[in-house]
C-alpha cells in the first residue's frame, strides 16, 4: 500500500515544478517586451516655449518585432498628431535590431497643459505607448507676467 504522505508530498512537488515553469515562462515572456518611457525639457516653460521630447526603449530583446520598424506617432495634447515612417529591411529573429531612442522638439505656442503621447504602431495597432504633461504658462504676449 502507499503511503497518503508520499503521493501528497509528489503531487505538491509536481504543483510546484508546473507553478515554478509558468512563472519562469511568464517572466522570460515579460523580459523580451521592452518598455517605453517619454520626457519633456524642459515640462513648465512660458509660451512659446520649445520642449525637446525623448522617448526611449528600455529592456526587453535587441529584434523586438513589434517595436521594429513601426509607425512613430506623436499625439501633442491640443488635437494634433505627428506621424512618420520610414523604409526599413524586412524583419529578421535574431538579426534586426529596434531603435532605442526618439527625439523630437516642437514650439508650444499656446498656455496651457499638455499631455503629448508617444505611440509605436504596427500598421493601425498600437504596440507601445508613453505620456508626460507639457506644462505651458501664459507668455508676455499673452498677458502673462
Amino acid at each position: 500500500m502507499r503511503n497518503p504522505f508520499s503521493v501528497a508530498r509528489m503531487t505538491s512537488a509536481v504543483a510546484f515544478a508546473l507553478l515554478f515553469a509558468a512563472g519562469a515562462s511568464s517572466a522570460a515572456s515579460d523580459k523580451t517586451k521592452p518598455s517605453l518611457s517619454l520626457r519633456g525639457s524642459p515640462q513648465t516653460g512660458f509660451a512659446p516655449t520649445r520642449v525637446v521630447l525623448t522617448a526611449e526603449v528600455k529592456g526587453g530583446t535587441d529584434d523586438y518585432a513589434d517595436f521594429y520598424c513601426p509607425t512613430v506617432e506623436w499625439v501633442w495634447g491640443d488635437d494634433t498628431k505627428a506621424e512618420s515612417t520610414i523604409d526599413c529591411e524586412p524583419y529578421e529573429a535574431g538579426k534586426s535590431e529596434i531603435k532605442r531612442r526618439y527625439v523630437f522638439d516642437r514650439v508650444f505656442q499656446t498656455p496651457g497643459n499638455f499631455r503629448v503621447e508617444f505611440r509605436l504602431k504596427q500598421k493601425n495597432k498600437v504596440v507601445g505607448s508613453s505620456s508626460t504633461t507639457i506644462n505651458i504658462r501664459p507668455g508676455i504676449r499673452d498677458g502673462g507676467n
